[in-house]
């Protein structure tokens, strides 16, 4: 029973469907539920160090179950986001209401579709590496497939890399940053691949081609069956569902980097070189995505079995917590600040 838990990530689109089915001030649900009522329970729920070992490891590792409730969050994003296209098409609706809607399904894209999709496009199964394309795609962001997996997971934790942000720089000033560079970072690994492969641009292997006209036929479909108010309503969501991603990258390498070599060359990616938490609640909603330094440490490893290392550096707070405090630079800036070791400020 104990593994069913994750279950609990499917809190946040039920707290969406909430959301729409009410309406009115409800429409602000999700937020509220994600960065106020989680946050709270995060404080309130002990923490928990420990790791799965031997027989009980293999487990679950195995275990089939730990993907299916990955693999649930497929329907259930495009369900919801089908729901709420059809439902604001067909009714009337305040600007606030369409204002809270679009922050809901935003909040669902990025936690359940991205989220998801991140965990997904490190398996070595193409139906799954398939399923986390499809995920990123409500959320304009397919790009990020290739960049993180060929560019981050490489680059993590050095000025290289666009997804780890800077000692003192804000979370808004990262999230222009961070957008920017990972969609060119994506075109110029893309062209490499091409080119190790001797493919033309207009390949069959030039995904990130692909991507863009997978987007916009999304885009098209969604005017076409919808209309303008459909559209602006998917495109608005994508944007936040985007933006909550940024927001995690920014919390979960702020101002950790790796020293460059004499040969030029960074040191390794290390323990040390991600922010992590044990806190309960945010484990679970985001798939185990808080020990993120074990997750650098092997990428396959799945989100079940990820461990806790004494030497990581750890928030103050669960991811979710740190989420909301990000928003406000100064006070940001007052509890991490002194957190960062002073050599890596130096690197930095």
């Amino acid at each position: 029973m104990n593994d069913l838990k994750y279950l609990a990530a499917l809190t946040l689109p039920i707290s969406a469907v909430i959301s729409i089915y009410f309406k009115g001030y409800w429409s602000f649900f999700t937020p509220f539920y994600a960065f106020v009522l989680i946050p709270i329970l995060e404080v309130l729920l002990p923490h928990d160090t420990s790791n799965h070992e031997g027989e009980e490891r293999t487990e679950k590792e195995k275990s089939k179950l730990f993907d299916w409730m990955l693999y649930l969050n497929v329907p259930i994003v495009f369900g919801l986001l089908g729901y709420l296209l059809y439902d604001v098409s067909s009714n009337s609706y305040q600007t606030y209401e369409i204002v809270g809607l679009i922050i809901s399904m935003g909040i669902v894209l990025g936690t359940n579709g991205i989220n998801v999709a991140h965990e997904l496009g490190h398996r070595k199964g193409r139906m799954e590496r398939t399923l986390a394309k499809g995920l990123l795609l409500p959320s304009h962001y397919m790009h990020f497939y290739i960049e993180h997996n060929f560019g981050h997971h490489a680059n993590a934790a050095t000025a290289e890399d666009p997804a780890t942000a800077k000692y003192n720089q804000s979370v808004y000033s990262f999230w222009l940053t961070s957008t920017v560079r990972q969609y060119f970072s994506a075109w110029h690994l893309q062209m490499q691949l091409l080119r190790r492969d001797s493919a033309s641009f207009f390949s069959f292997k030039n995904d990130m081609f692909w991507y863009a006209m997978l987007q916009v036929g999304y885009l098209t479909t969604i005017f076409l069956i919808f209309g303008t108010l459909g559209l602006i309503v998917a495109l608005a969501a994508g944007v936040v569902g985007f933006l909550m991603l940024e927001t995690v990258n920014y919390i979960e390498h702020y101002g950790l980097m790796r020293k460059k070599l004499p040969s030029g060359r960074y040191e390794r990616v290390r323990e040390v070189h991600s922010w992590n938490s044990n806190h309960v609640m945010g484990r679970i909603v985001l798939y185990e995505l808080t020990r993120h330094s074990d997750h650098h440490y092997k990428s396959s490893k799945k989100y079940q079995i990820l461990d806790y290392h004494d030497i990581s550096p750890q928030m103050p707070f669960g991811y979710p917590t740190s989420m909301v405090l990000s928003f406000l630079p100064p006070l940001w800036f007052r509890l991490m600040n002194k957190r960062i070791p002073k050599e890596m400020k130096m690197a930095a």
